[in-house]
């Protein structure tokens, strides 16, 4: 164990967190159904870290391992208040009726505190996502002007319930996939292309421009090229607000980030690696489009090779096949069903393979990590960190990090990383699992 840091200052988090999100479909309305269930005792908070997981501190002899939540000074579910953005109009009970992932009873139960979350109308333009048709949506002349919009949103929510703190997390569709261009490089040439109506500039990025301007913490739930670019980087920096992402780490891409450190932790080499998946959502609907399911793709492709690093083991990883495919499938409605063959070679090279075959619920795997890093990211701005926040690595498929580094992509990995981040924060000692000092203790006794 390495020797113990000073306590950071944390101000505590005291009165209402309005949570912002763009995008009330699907996971955005089945978290807040959920929470509000939580909140009346009526569930629990399953698949949550920050609610349920607990955190070992000192040695394992000291029997220390709080939860979580009792832990590090989270904001309370009781003092969460929403607020939403979306094309569809009507209220979040209205797009809790159409995403039809929870059962008629569990929206029937939230129904009267569903009602009351009205949807903004949205910042939105078909050509970043063609499959959808929008029933409202703001118009104005300019993309800034949009922003603007936006920010009085933030502002005149924020009134109204209350809040003196904020985070925003983008649940809308995949856009289409954008390279980072000139017009992201900079706030001012950003701020330029605002202004011009910039076609590099997509819908989610206004939000986040929007967000981080009035001070609210922003992290990218979708593949888009959102955050992740330096001019919001620099801007997060000057405005001291955290940021994070992107793209939920759920159900394929999670298998991926479990069974690929076990193939490069015992040797064993990879010849291909075939996905697959069925999904009938909204979602499902969008990345049938090829624009957006390269955004997607690419985002899906990216994990084995951070993992595997076939320059490290070239006999190993540097030939293998990956090939990802997403079918929409209407019958299937939210419970994706996804498969995955693995060719692998062991001793001798001798071939082998596993085949997985997962039937999940993408909003009910998603849900709980939208709560954790509206938690987690409430906690950071309080804590006064800004910029990317890479100990949130654990909930990405593309995880954010420094420029001159990679990103660590391998779940175990993340999940130290995210504990040693809170040890750090609350001035205990980090945990290397070295274990030599129990054994030292040992021989010095017999001595």
């Amino acid at each position: 164990m390495s020797t113990s840091n000073s306590k950071k200052k944390i101000v505590k988090p005291a009165g209402r967190l309005t949570v912002f999100l763009p995008g009330v479909g699907a996971v955005a309305t089945t978290f807040m159904a959920g929470v509000e269930l939580i909140r009346k005792g009526l569930n629990q908070p399953i698949g949550s870290l920050a609610q349920m997981g607990t955190i070992r501190l000192g040695k394992r002899t000291e029997g220390r391992s709080p939860l979580i939540k009792d832990f590090v000074s989270l904001a309370g579910l009781k003092d969460l208040k929403f607020a939403g953005w979306d094309i569809s109009g009507g209220t979040a009970f209205d797009a809790a009726k159409k995403a039809g992932v929870l059962t008629e009873e569990d929206v029937g139960r939230t129904k009267d505190f569903l009602q009351k979350i009205d949807l903004m109308p949205a910042v939105f333009e078909k050509n970043y996502v063609k499959r959808l048709h929008p029933k409202i949506v703001k118009e104005a002349k300019s993309k800034m002007d949009l922003a603007e919009m936006l920010r009085e949103d933030i502002r005149k929510t924020m009134r109204r319930h209350g809040s003196t703190r904020g985070v925003m997390v983008w649940c809308g569709s995949t856009e289409i996939f954008i390279e980072e261009g000139k017009v992201h490089q900079t706030i001012s040439a950003f701020e330029k292309g605002l202004a011009k109506n910039d076609p590099e500039i997509a819908p989610s990025m206004i939000y986040a421009y929007a967000a981080l301007k009035e001070g609210i913490p922003f992290a990218n739930g979708a593949p888009n090229l959102t955050v992740d670019m330096p001019a919001m980087v620099e801007l997060a920096k000057i405005q001291n607000v955290p940021i994070a992402g992107k793209d939920f780490k759920t159900g394929q891409t999670l298998l991926k980030t479990v069974l690929a450190p076990m193939l490069k932790a015992r040797a064993l080499g990879l010849n291909g690696w075939f996905s697959t998946n069925i999904l009938g959502n909204q979602d499902g609907e969008v990345l049938d489009e090829p624009g957006s399911f390269k955004t997607k793709e690419v985002s899906k492709l990216s994990a084995l090779e951070y993992i595997l690093q076939p320059r490290l083991y070239p006999q190993l990883y540097s030939d293998f096949y990956h090939k990802v495919r997403i079918n929409f499938y209407p019958p299937r409605g939210d419970n994706k069903e996804s498969w995955d063959n693995i060719d692998i070679f062991g001793w001798l090279g001798y071939p082998m393979q596993i085949k997985v075959n997962f039937l999940c619920r993408d909003s009910i795997l998603a849900a709980p990590i939208l709560l954790d890093l509206v938690l987690f990211m409430d906690l950071a701005q309080r804590a006064e960190l800004s910029g990317i926040q890479e100990w949130l690595s654990f909930y990405f498929k593309s995880p954010m990090c420094a420029p001159e580094i990679y990103p660590e992509h391998d779940l175990f990995i993340q999940l130290t990383k995210l504990k040693n981040f809170l040890r750090y924060l609350m001035g205990e000692e980090l945990i290397t699992h070295l274990g030599v000092e129990y054994y030292e203790e040992s021989r010095g006794r017999k001595k």
